[in-house]
């Protein structure tokens, strides 16, 4: 073992040329001559005010290596090679770990706001999200990374997978996009545009191994199906949730699944895809984001906004906004279905009317002016003026969504379209509601109350009409997959930009002559009006 000297001091034979003595000079000291050498020290100092690190330090001795004695230049190399080395390793509750004999403090200025510094460890502990982003402006500023975890080197697929598909022109730019932003990133396709395809093709673009976090089993199973149907990856399949707990190359899961496993999950993946990507700003599911390793990250969404715009804080965890095209972009292309959105106002009932005027006048006064979310998150807080504020709401709410006007109105609609041979979807908040609706109707029907083998025996009962109704509560806002349905009946619903885009997207799929229509039936003088302005916005309606 060679003895170090600290800071150690080497030896160059003969005279220096101006330019290297001075290039010698950004990261040493010179000391003076002996017996035809030129002494000089290594200087943390001087290579930090030249912004060099122990890389370049090397790379520079290695030009002069003719002219350094053996000795020395070993000297220096086991020096460099220990001093400017970064370890970065996990510790046992599964965050990254990043220790080094270096000052690491000026080299992590950009970080420092989301590392926390162990003083027992003299290390910085980060979260997993940040692994491969610290590896890599690491080695961008000269220092060995000595890389413990490695999980771009341990988690390539087998063998590569072959994307059988054929990508539209728009799907081609959504990868392209993704790849140039290196593999990172959230790409926002309105539904029916074929998001689930993007990423199977990135899934053997990147030809790692991959997770996907789904909203629900179903969506699991769809997946699954899409990953057999467009590539040759059946082998590599794994589905992990529930109680079905098999983890392959390839693996679905779910958000749920997900939160309760991401320590386990996290080291095996280099991959990982999130659908329907808007609810990761829910606490837990953000946690997912945080906690996976994985360098190469997607995000799929129908839309890119939250009403309480957390996905400002979420989705830079997968990567940024990478591509975003909307249904009327894709419709005027001939990718998606034309579509018309036809609102229907119904007046309510004089008492109804009356009612609701009162308690809107009391809904104010308990508000004391502040919007609904600044309301909500009073009332979470235990404030009791937005609890009773709440209470007042779900009253009023109440009498615009069990108004007898408005579910005629709707019954009314449905038998007009039913007599034109159409193929409708009434979409409902309330259970109650959508129960009524299918008995006046004689629809079938889909809410959460019901066992999923029902659900399942009413959606393949409906696909399998030609013409008919189905109402479905919001169980059917993510994953209903019927593409010949070419009318929608907007019953009861929120404000919400990205449930309007959902449930208008269940009707886009495109088909020989089709023209989709989405009725609003709204009570005017009501709440519903604004909602209702505010959902179209979002489709520039």
């Amino acid at each position: 073992m060679i003895k170090l000297e600290i800071p150690p001091r080497f030896k160059v034979r003969g005279w220096l040329s101006d330019e290297d003595f001075q290039r010698i000079l950004e990261f040493s000291k010179y000391v003076g001559r002996d017996r035809g050498f030129s002494i000089f020290e290594l200087s943390d100092e001087k290579a930090k005010e030249s912004g060099l690190g122990p890389v370049d330090i090397l790379r520079e001795l290695e030009e002069l290596k003719d002219s350094i004695p053996q000795q020395d230049l070993e000297t220096l190399r086991e020096y460099l090679r220990r001093k400017g080395t970064v370890k970065i390793g996990l510790n046992s509750s599964s965050e990254v770990v990043i220790s080094s004999e270096l000052m690491l403090k000026p080299y992590l200025q950009e970080y420092l706001a989301q590392l926390k510094y162990s003083k027992e460890l003299r290390s910085y502990i980060a979260k997993p999200y940040l692994y491969y982003d610290l590896v890599r402006h690491l080695n961008s500023k000269g220092i060995i990374v000595d890389d413990k975890i490695g999980l771009l080197e341990r988690a390539k697929l087998p063998r590569q997978v072959k994307f059988v598909g054929q990508l539209r022109p728009y799907q081609q730019e959504a990868l392209d996009a993704w790849s140039k932003n290196n593999n990172r990133g959230v790409i926002v396709l309105p539904t029916g545009a074929g998001k689930t395809v993007v990423a199977i093709a990135a899934i053997a673009a990147a030809n790692v191994k991959t997770l996907i976090v789904a909203y629900t089993k179903e969506h699991v199973k769809q997946w699954s199906d899409a990953i057999r149907r467009f590539t040759d990856a059946g082998g590599l399949l794994g589905a992990f949730y529930g109680d079905e707990k098999s983890i392959g190359d390839i693996t679905v899961t779910t958000y749920q699944t997900a939160y309760r496993y991401v320590r386990q999950l996290s080291p095996r993946f280099a991959l990982v895809i999130f659908d329907e990507a808007h609810h990761l700003p829910a606490d837990k599911f953000k946690a997912i984001a945080e906690y996976m390793l994985a360098p190469y990250r997607m995000g799929l969404s129908a839309t890119a906004v939250r009403e309480d715009n957390k996905q400002e804080e979420v989705f830079p965890l997968v990567g940024g906004i990478v591509y975003q095209k909307s249904a009327s972009e894709l419709m005027q292309e001939g990718f998606l279905a034309p579509y018309v959105i036809r609102r229907v106002t119904v007046k309510l009932a004089p008492e109804e009317q009356k009612l609701y005027d009162e308690l809107r006048k009391r809904y104010a006064s308990f508000a004391m002016g502040r919007t609904f979310q600044e309301v909500l998150e009073a009332a979470k807080k235990g404030e009791q003026n937005a609890i009773q504020a709440l209470r007042i709401r779900a009253q009023m709410q109440s009498i615009v969504q069990e108004s007898r006007s408005k579910l005629d109105k709707v019954v009314d609609i449905a038998k007009q379209e039913l007599n034109k041979g159409s193929k409708i979807i009434i979409f409902t908040q309330y259970k109650r509601q959508a129960e009524e609706l299918a008995q006046r109707l004689g629809a079938l029907l889909i809410h959460g109350g019901l066992e999923r083998e029902a659900r399942d025996r009413a959606l393949d009962e409906f696909k399998k009409l030609k013409s008919g109704v189905l109402v479905v509560t919001t169980v059917g806002d993510e994953g209903l997959d019927i593409p010949d349905a070419n009318v929608g009946i907007l019953v009861s619903g929120t404000g919400s930009r990205r449930q309007f885009i959902q449930r208008l997207g269940r009707l886009l799929r495109p088909m020989p002559g089709k023209t989709a229509v989405l009725y609003e039936v709204v009570a005017s003088g009501t709440s519903e009006v604004v909602q209702s302005k505010k959902r179209r916005e979002a489709v520039g309606d």
